[in-house]
């Protein structure tokens, strides 16, 4: 029978009725308008939603990547005006010169790493472990997002005094803002996180960094391969062209249209663009009939040794530099508790090395980042142009033909001013990496090259100044593509990287260079490959993250080497049968995130796994044996019957050779292989003894 309602509950459901129609008027068009949203989602969304995410991120970095370099440009011309109105009086000067990057540097210390601590140096090493499968959330923090874009502009804004770059901080930048826009889509899309989607995205984030840095999509992405993944998935390289080449169509874009705004600062063009065209980040003029003869080969051979040579220098000197800063007392002391002191003072020495009435005249310090560049890539032949100069300009010249001067001293020849800059860069530079801000460390290592390519074109020319004789006819020596060359050859030895040669081709527009500096970037890896690590493996190995590196040696011994010889033999096992004390026991004695579960007490044979938190949870669900009888909690039962036990994936055999596991933690992403014979589990590997055994054959 029915119940009858009631007269207050049929007025207060006709009152929600009549609420619910006065609030939302229109339903028919309502639906209308939500059915034709639904449609025009699903039209977008049919080539798939990773086409919009990426073109966002693109546009995102782009623009984020060109504002920091107006701002960069402000505050740079403010620190040239002050130095300039202050005058002739020698005090004054050197303050006004040493205080503004000893403020900026500082400022950039203490405000980023007050936020969080993970915002120092270049993030590429970080992000490389992050790739081999470790989690390290706080480096992909949105808050570490600001503290590292305030702080990078701060750092570039102290100008070459510090010599640091932007290159690998932005590729962090890149990176954060994809796991950011990642968890924006998850939640507009109402679907679950998948991280081999952000796997994916971050892959092509990377290429975004790059990309929108040099204003180069294809090196870009290259070069993000070579130096952050172990493995490559082909099927995310269009994730990364397509981004990259968003961005950095974006970035000349904008500094095509405002490069009025921006003549001289770091990676912006020199001078406003034709309207018709849009120019190469870097500057040059090497546009020639004849660019090299094959006899200089020879020449760009020789440049590729010696940029080998002082590469494994620079990454030996580096390394046991960085690792010294962190083992001394007071050092150690200072980055601890007071990494601005520190800060403050290595700029003060940097800085004071620089100024210009001093060390600096020798050094062309007047210089930005930029403007090195462009009067390195200079194709003119300095030795012939010093004897035809009369003066020199006080201020910069703003003409990039007039760079050059800055190099010239009445008292020192070219070769004097270039062999002396890269004798003091060498170790600035070094000393310079160990400070804890958001800095990037290739861009300083790409210029370094490009001096060592120049002091080499400039000697080549001074023996043959009439040029090389060939098929009849002098071809005269270009010292601008002997930068070229260096400049790829010193940045890609030390960053184990081939891509450079393409870099240093798309971001100057020159292409007539390209076999010469292969040639000389394959020469200075192979160099530096057979001795050293990489820059970003050597920081790796010095800050001890749990990232596992490659096996350099190729030695026959090395393929011989097999896993029952590193493998930890004494693994916490649990049978099936196992009760309550057991796995209290196994708990006890280890800290594993899984456990292998064996057939039976008297069996070895391997089942499965289960995992730590299922056997915390089957402790708590069960009553202890010896608990009190008063205790509602059910009676312990076995681990079979109340765990999931999931199966064996990967199982390595005790013959299996270091090369083949190492290959698998690599491509596989793996934590912890167990090992078997006949099916009975004898050992385990994990990333540390497979990362111990690595270092020890390398």
């Amino acid at each position: 029978m029915k119940r009858p309602v009631p007269r207050e509950e049929e007025e207060e459901e006709e009152r929600v009725l009549v609420s619910e129609q006065s609030w939302r008027p229109c339903p028919k068009a309502r639906r209308r308008l939500r059915g034709c949203l639904e449609w025009v989602k699903r039209q977008l969304f049919r080539v798939g939603e990773d086409w919009y995410f990426l073109f966002i991120l693109g546009i995102l970095m782009a623009i984020i990547s060109f504002m920091m370099d107006l701002l960069i440009f402000r505050l740079y011309e403010a620190h040239r005006w002050l130095y300039q109105e202050v005058g002739d009086v020698l005090v004054l000067k050197y303050l006004s010169w040493i205080i503004y990057p000893i403020v900026m540097a500082t400022f950039s210390t203490g405000f980023s790493q007050s936020i969080t601590p993970h915002s120092g140096g270049s993030g590429i090493p970080e992000l490389k472990t992050i790739l081999t499968g470790v989690v390290l959330e706080d480096y992909l923090a949105i808050k570490n997002f600001g503290a590292k874009v305030v702080g990078l502009t701060c750092t570039l804004a102290a100008g070459s005094t510090v010599f640091l770059g932007k290159v690998g901080p932005f590729v962090h930048l890149s990176t954060m803002a994809a796991v950011y826009l990642g968890k924006m889509r998850t939640s507009v899309m109402k679907e679950y996180e998948n991280k081999f989607k952000q796997n994916e995205m971050l892959v092509a984030a990377q290429a975004v960094g790059v990309g929108t840095v040099f204003g180069a999509p294809i090196s870009g992405v290259l070069f993000s391969i070579e130096v952050m993944s172990s493995h490559f998935a082909v099927r995310d390289y269009w994730r990364g062209f397509f981004a990259a080449t968003c961005g950095a169509f974006m970035f000349r874009l904008l500094a095509h249209f405002w490069g009025a705004h921006l003549q001289n600062h770091a990676l912006i063009v020199l001078h406003p663009p034709p309207p018709e065209t849009i120019a190469a980040i870097f500057k040059s003029d090497l546009k020639i009939d004849f660019p090299f003869d094959l006899l200089e080969t020879f020449f760009f051979a020789i440049l590729g040794a010696v940029c080998g040579l002082l590469a494994c220098a620079y990454l030996f000197c580096q390394r046991w530099l960085l690792a010294a800063v962190r083992e001394n007392r007071l050092t150690a002391k200072l980055l601890a508790t007071d990494k601005p002191v520190y800060t403050a003072l290595v700029v003060l020495l940097l800085a004071s090395i620089t100024f210009p009435p001093g060390l600096g005249q020798l050094m062309a310090s007047r210089l930005t980042m930029k403007e090195y560049l462009v009067s390195l890539f200079d194709n003119r032949t300095w030795g012939l142009l010093v004897p035809n100069t009369s003066s020199l300009a006080d201020p910069p010249s703003k003409d990039p033909w007039g760079l050059w001067q800055e190099w010239c001293h009445p008292s020192a020849t070219i070769f004097g001013t270039l062999a002396f800059f890269l004798m003091m860069k060498f170790w600035m530079l070094i000393l310079a990496t160990t400070l804890p801000l958001p800095a990037g460390y290739f861009m300083p290592v790409f210029i370094y090259g490009a001096a060592i390519g120049r002091l080499l074109g400039e000697t080549v020319a001074l023996l043959f100044p009439q040029g090389i004789l060939s098929e009849g006819a002098l071809h005269p020596i270009i010292p601008g593509g002997y930068a070229l060359a260096g400049a790829a050859a010193f940045s890609g030895s030390v960053t184990h990287s081939i891509s450079t040669a393409l870099l240093v081709c798309e971001a100057t527009g020159h292409l007539s260079h390209v076999l010469p500096v292969i040639l000389a970037v394959l020469v200075a890896n192979a160099i530096t490959q057979k001795h050293q690590p990489s820059f970003y493996d050597g920081t790796i190995i010095v800050k001890k993250l749990p990232y596992l590196p490659r096996i350099r040696s190729r030695h026959m011994a090395s393929y011989q080497v097999v896993v029952e010889e590193f493998m930890e033999r004494r693994v916490v096992a649990l049978a099936e049968g196992s009760g309550f004390e057991e796995v209290l026991a196994a708990l006890d004695t280890s800290a594993d995130a899984e456990y292998p579960v064996l057939e039976s007490a008297g069996s070895l044979t391997l089942v499965g796994t289960v995992s730590r938190a299922q056997l915390v949870t089957f402790l708590q669900s069960h009553k202890h044996p010896q608990a009190p009888q008063g205790e509602k909690l059910p009676a312990p039962g076995t681990l079979g019957d109340n765990c999931t036990i999931e199966p064996i994936m990967f199982q390595l055999s005790p013959w299996t050779s270091l090369h083949q596991a190492h290959h698998l933690f690599e491509l596989l992403k793996l934590q912890r292989i167990f090992v078997t014979r006949a099916g009975e589990l004898v050992g385990a590997v994990s990333r540390a003894e497979v990362r111990g055994d690595t270092a020890g054959g390398a």
